[in-house]
C-alpha cells in the first residue's frame, strides 16, 4: 500500500460523480443506505440500541454504514481512505465507512464473511467488491445462480443478487485483517438483528472461515436458537443444523475463506467453493 494523499473530491469509477473520502452519508454514492439524518452509534451500547430498533434491512444497513463505535477501526478505515490508498486506486474516492450488507432483502440464504478489506469494501462501499476475494466469491455465486453477473467491480456496476445476502461478523476494515475480541463483540448486535430480520424465510447460511462460523453460531445462540453441543467444529464442507425458537431448521455450512492465501495456494479451489454453494 503506497502512501497517497490526493485532494478531495475524486471521481467515482462508474458514475463519474465527485465524492469526498470518506464518503459523507446521503451524498449520492450508488447504493448508500444512509442519509444525513441516519443515527450514528458511537458506543457499543448505542450499537445494541440502534440495531434492535432498526425496522428493516434498509434501515439496519443505513445505521451500520455510519457506525463509529470502535475508535481503532474508525481511525484505520479513514486513514486508508484519505492517505493510505493503494496506488492502483489513488485517483478514486474511498467509501471509508462500515460495509452494509449487500443483496436480496428477502434472502433465504446469508453469506457471512469476516470483515471488509481495506482496499476492497472500504473503497467500494459494497461487500466483497473490488478485490481478489470478491472475484472468487461472485464468480461462484454467478455459477450457482445467485448473482446476475460474475464480476463485482464497483458499486453501481449493475450487479444484483437474488435469494442471497452477504453480511459480515465485523463491518469495518481492521488493521492486518484482525479485529480484536472487543471489536467483534461491539459489532455483534448488527449481525444479530440481520439474523432476526432474516429468520422468517432463512433456510441456510454459508460461513466463510472460522471466525464467521463462530459469529454465526454466536448470533444464533443469542437469538435463542437451539445450537448443537458440543459446539460444531468449523471445516470446509462442515455442516450444522440450527433450530429457531419456532422450530424451523436453518443449515449452517462452512467454507474456507476466499482469501488470496487460500485461493493462491490451492487450499480452496473453484470446485470446492461450488460444492458448498450448491448445498445452500
Amino acid at each position: 500500500m503506497c502512501p497517497v494523499d490526493l485532494p478531495n473530491p475524486a471521481q467515482h469509477p462508474v458514475t463519474g460523480g465527485l465524492f469526498l473520502s470518506p464518503v459523507p452519508a446521503g451524498s449520492g454514492w450508488p447504493g448508500d443506505p444512509a442519509t444525513a439524518e441516519t443515527p450514528v452509534a458511537t458506543t457499543a451500547a448505542q450499537v445494541r440500541r440502534l440495531a434492535m430498533g432498526a425496522g428493516g434491512i434498509r434501515e439496519l444497513d443505513g445505521r451500520i454504514s455510519v457506525c463509529r463505535a470502535c475508535p481503532r477501526l474508525v481511525a484505520w478505515r479513514e486513514s486508508v481512505a484519505t492517505h493510505g490508498r493503494r496506488a492502483a486506486f489513488a485517483d478514486q474516492p474511498y467509501w471509508g465507512r462500515p460495509g452494509p450488507s449487500f443483496g436480496d432483502p428477502e434472502a433465504e440464504v446469508l453469506v457471512v464473511g469476516l470483515a471488509p478489506a481495506a482496499n476492497g469494501t472500504n473503497r467500494t462501499g459494497r461487500m466483497f467488491t473490488g478485490d481478489r476475494s470478491g472475484d472468487w466469491l461472485y464468480a461462484a455465486l454467478h455459477r450457482g445462480g445467485y448473482a446476475s453477473q460474475p464480476t463485482s467491480v464497483a458499486s453501481g456496476d449493475g450487479l444484483v443478487l437474488t435469494g442471497l445476502r452477504i453480511v459480515a461478523a465485523v463491518r469495518c476494515a481492521p488493521p492486518a485483517n484482525k479485529p480484536t475480541t472487543e471489536e467483534k463483540a461491539a459489532c455483534a448486535p448488527w449481525l444479530d438483528r440481520d439474523l432476526e430480520l432474516s429468520e422468517p424465510r432463512l433456510r441456510s447460511m454459508l460461513a466463510l472461515g472460522a471466525i464467521a462460523w463462530d459469529a454465526a453460531l454466536g448470533a444464533a445462540r443469542r437469538r435463542g436458537w437451539d445450537v448443537p453441543r458440543p459446539k460444531p467444529r468449523f471445516g470446509h464442507g462442515a455442516e450444522a443444523v440450527l433450530t429457531t425458537e419456532t422450530g424451523r431448521q436453518v443449515r449452517l455450512v462452512g467454507s474456507y475463506h476466499v482469501s488470496q492465501q487460500n485461493t493462491f495456494t490451492g487450499k480452496l479451489t473453484e470446485a470446492m467453493l461450488d460444492e458448498v454453494i450448491v448445498r445452500l
